[in-house]
Formats: C-alpha cells, structure tokens, sequence
C-alpha cells in the first residue's frame, strides 16, 4: 500500500500507475489533466508511469462556467 497526496490529502492507495490511481478513484479519464510532483504528465503516458510513496498528486478536471 502507498501513501500519496492527492490534491492535498493523504490517503492510502493500491494502485501502481496513474491509470490505474484514476479507475481506484472512480475519476473518469476524459477531461482530465494529472500532474505528478509538479510535472503534467500526458494522457499516453498514465497507463506506464509509476507511483511511489509520498507522490503529490493533482488530478485537475477544467471547470465551464459562463
């Protein structure tokens, strides 16, 4: 199990890539941008990069308004 930040809490994850961070979260991959440790990471890569304890995850969704 692993500890990660992601967008600012602590929590305790299963999960070995971001792909699979995103399924485990119920977040959809559509939309959405990922950054590890402040690097963005692309749509292509999330399925191959790995976690590690203490990553600082930020899952980030564009938000429409008007």
């Amino acid at each position: 199990m692993k500890k990660l930040v992601v967008n600012g809490r602590l929590i305790d994850i299963q999960s070995e890539t971001i792909d699979a961070l995103l399924r485990e979260l119920g977040v959809s991959i559509q939309g959405v941008a990922v950054a590890v440790n402040s690097e963005i990471i692309p749509r292509t890569e999330h399925i191959n990069r790995s976690l590690s304890d203490e990553d600082q995850i930020e899952i980030i969704r564009p938000i429409g308004g008007g």
